[in-house]
């Protein structure tokens, strides 16, 4: 049966608690096991038939405004990968550090000393990000391994493997008209834009069946208040950080018109309108 999108105002996605909710919790293997088969199809991974979902108590809770805690999705594949997703909506100018320390947690998760190195399994980590981190490449979705300095064909292992998915680059694809609903990731992260138009929110939903799934539990949300409320709770970190950001933006483009900058200036180095400016 085709669902219907309705008129109320649609749940983020990519909400840290809908995301775990949708893609990281037992029961949600056919939708998870879609979404990795669509990314991982770019490195020859794809063609997944089962995957476990993890419970994950390894990593630290990490409070943004000192109430909601940093959720991630971690899996394993039927090769013994294991699979780390993490969703991050703002720049907090450390993806690099951040996505390799937690590639290696996950790598040394269950390493006793004494155990044989060749137990340690292969670690993919899947980033997707609301922010350009690339700025030379215009590709949405990039992933990287290590690699000989001089002879770029030479692979040093596979046991790392990282991707990032940038979601301003796929907007701006999906302004141009260029995205095709027939390529599974272009479904997903059409699906996971919460600012796609309607329509094709409800076209991807009712063509794929794993969406579809995902589609269910955002509207379980929607419906139970005590979910309702935890998704709001993530909401309201977001913004406490975005306005507690901005705060300090504003306070150092005051501090850079007292020491005589130009407008100009003070623009470039804080990411603040002219007109921002001359308020201050």
């Amino acid at each position: 049966m085709e669902t219907t999108i309705g008129t109320t105002e649609r749940l983020n996605p990519l909400n840290d608690f809908a995301f775990q909710k949708a893609m990281g919790e037992k029961g949600d293997e056919i939708q998870l096991m879609a979404f990795l088969n669509a990314v991982l199809e770019r490195t020859g991974k794809d063609g997944l038939k089962s995957v476990t979902i993890l419970e994950n108590k390894d990593l630290p809770a990490e409070f943004v405004g000192g109430k909601a805690s940093k959720l991630d999705v971690l899996a394993e594949l039927a090769d013994g990968a294991r699979v780390n997703i993490e969703v991050q909506i703002k720049n907090h100018y450390n993806m690099e550090q951040r996505t390799l320390y937690y590639w290696s947690l996950k790598f040394t998760r269950d390493f006793q000393s004494g155990d044989d190195y060749a137990t340690l399994s292969p670690v993919i980590t899947i980033n997707i990000i609301d922010f350009e981190y690339f700025k030379t490449i215009d590709d949405f979705h990039t992933s990287f391994h290590l690699y000989e300095d001089h002879n770029k064909d030479v692979k040093l292992t596979d046991n790392c493997e990282i991707h990032f998915l940038e979601m301003p680059k796929f907007r701006k694809l999906q302004r141009s008209g260029k995205i095709d609903l027939k390529d599974p990731l272009h479904r997903w992260l059409a699906y996971f834009d919460k600012n796609s138009p309607p329509e094709v929110v409800e076209e991807v939903v009712n063509m794929d069946t794993a969406i579809g799934k995902v589609q269910s539990v955002m509207e379980r949300i929607q419906r139970d208040p005590a979910l309702r409320r935890s998704y709001e709770q993530y909401e309201k970190a977001e913004s406490d950080w975005t306005t507690s950001m901005n705060g300090a933006k504003r306070e150092i483009a005051k501090n850079f018109k007292v020491m005589g900058l130009p407008p100009e200036q003070i623009s470039q180095g804080t990411g603040l309108s002219l007109s921002e400016i001359q308020k201050l």
